[in-house]
């Protein structure tokens, strides 16, 4: 696709799509965010695959908006509306499997949440980290993540913005696969091969209808989102959070 993102089809049926923005660390900076338009799009061609399965490099699956981006929602240029890659796993046709070997963080999380399927590593990080630096969740976290995650648990995500150990989240009761994280990727392709051996209009089937409230709930839930963004990035705060807090 790109140099940070990989397309591979290592066995039939399966698609694998690799963030390897090795710069920013998985941001989302404009070559990751043009090379996942570019894979999902490819894999929307391909009539051969049945599912794919999405993960980072190292200890990094994805960690959310870079700190430029941040700063131009605080001055109004843009809106996370604009970065609209946010959707490619709930819209891709076929099953989609995160495999969130490492650490995935505010959009991040919620980026992985849009899929299927979800393995996450004992000893990685997940955060909905957009209140650490003051401003509201956005990209639909605030339906998907408590979604997710469950109502409760996830509440605790986006209210406190604390990192989370995936083993913490496993003794809380998180109903994703959590396992070390040298397991998450062979784990996520041991599911894959599962639904790879079903009929291709059956799975696509069953993906239209399983996703089709979540689809339907969600506009609403963005222009929710966007309306609570005008509030909460007008604050002179968020700026000096971001600036002082941001990486940290």
């Amino acid at each position: 696709m790109n140099d940070v993102v990989r397309l591979t089809y290592p066995e039939p049926g399966i698609a694998v799509v690799a963030m390897e923005e090795r710069t920013y660390r998985n941001t989302f900076s404009k070559p990751l965010i043009e090379g996942l338009m570019r894979a999902f799009d490819q894999i929307g061609r391909n009539p051969t695959v049945k599912v794919v399965v999405l993960h980072g490099y190292d200890n990094y699956f994805c960690c959310g908006g870079t700190k430029e981006e941040l700063l131009n929602i605080y001055e109004g240029k843009i809106k996370f509306t604009d970065l609209a890659f946010y959707r490619l796993l709930l819209d891709c046709e076929v099953p989609t499997i995160s495999a969130m070997q490492g650490h995935a963080l505010g959009g991040g999380l919620a980026f992985g949440c849009y899929a299927d399927m979800m393995v996450i590593a004992e000893e990685s990080l997940y955060s909905a980290n957009f209140m650490k630096y003051g401003f509201t969740p956005g990209m639909g976290s605030t339906y998907i993540i408590p979604r997710k995650f469950g109502a409760l648990l996830g509440n605790e995500l986006l209210f406190s913005a604390n990192n989370y150990h995936g083993g913490v989240l496993r003794e809380r009761g998180v109903p994703a696969r959590v396992v070390t994280k040298r397991e998450v990727i062979t784990t996520a392709l041991a599911l894959a091969r599962d639904l790879a051996d079903k009929p291709m209009v059956s799975l696509k089937l069953l993906k239209a209808h399983l996703t089709q409230s979540i689809k339907a709930k969600l506009p609403a839930i963005i222009e929710q989102e966007l309306a609570m963004h005008e509030i909460s990035f007008a604050q002179p705060e968020v700026r000096d959070r971001i600036e002082t807090l941001f990486g940290g």
